[in-house]
């Protein structure tokens, strides 16, 4: 798991973050963060008919370990920065 995702699920039960997604990248990876702490996520699928936000949650949910049906955008679906809640 990525550092950056260790310290978002040490906090609170369940936990909502911010995401800027690159889509149509190369492969699946945790790019870093912003300045204002939002979580750079590229992700390999197309953002089309919520391709993307599928392939993040399942992303997501690989990496903290818990079923896909445990993570979900919950704003902004169809901009590049989303918040998403992870209930593990």
């Amino acid at each position: 798991m990525h550092e950056e995702l260790r310290k978002l699920m040490a906090g609170a039960n369940p936990f909502s973050f911010r995401v800027k997604v690159i889509p149509k990248s190369a492969r699946n990876e945790v790019a870093g963060t912003l300045a204002d702490g939002t979580l750079k996520l590229k992700i390999a699928a197309v953002p089309e008919k919520g391709k993307a936000n599928a392939e993040l949650c399942a992303f997501l949910a690989g990496e903290f370990q818990v079923p896909r049906n445990r993570v979900e955008v919950i704003a902004g679906r169809t901009s590049p920065i989303k918040v998403v809640r992870v209930t593990p």
